[in-house]
């Protein structure tokens, strides 16, 4: 599974249990793929919100792939405030349907 199809699984099954959902999008300029923003690279690829079921915010990997310095400082520092972190890869999905769905994990 590509972590393209895996974050649209975990999209699809956020909205499927009412969490909004944020997720900046890459654009194309000048030839190369980039994502604009201000401040500190690596913001983690999901931001989920369930009035409910808490604030997650989830950087999302390949079963082989590797965070960043950035993606890594941010999760840390995310942990460190209590925010609901996480780093998600395919082989974790059933936890993540259950986290989603707000069953006891």
């Amino acid at each position: 599974m590509t972590e393209a199809e895996f974050q649209q699984a975990v999209i699809d099954t956020a909205n499927w249990t009412g969490w909004l959902v944020f997720h900046p999008r890459p654009a194309q300029t000048g030839g190369r793929w980039s994502t604009a923003f201000t401040g500190h690279p690596g913001f983690p690829d999901l931001v989920l919100v369930h009035r409910d079921r808490g604030v997650i915010f989830a950087e999302l990997k390949s079963e082989r792939g590797k965070t960043t310095p950035g993606q890594r400082q941010w999760l840390n520092a995310l942990e460190d405030a209590n925010a609901e972190t996480y780093l998600w890869r395919p082989q974790d999905f059933d936890f993540i349907v259950d986290r989603l769905r707000g069953n006891d994990v």
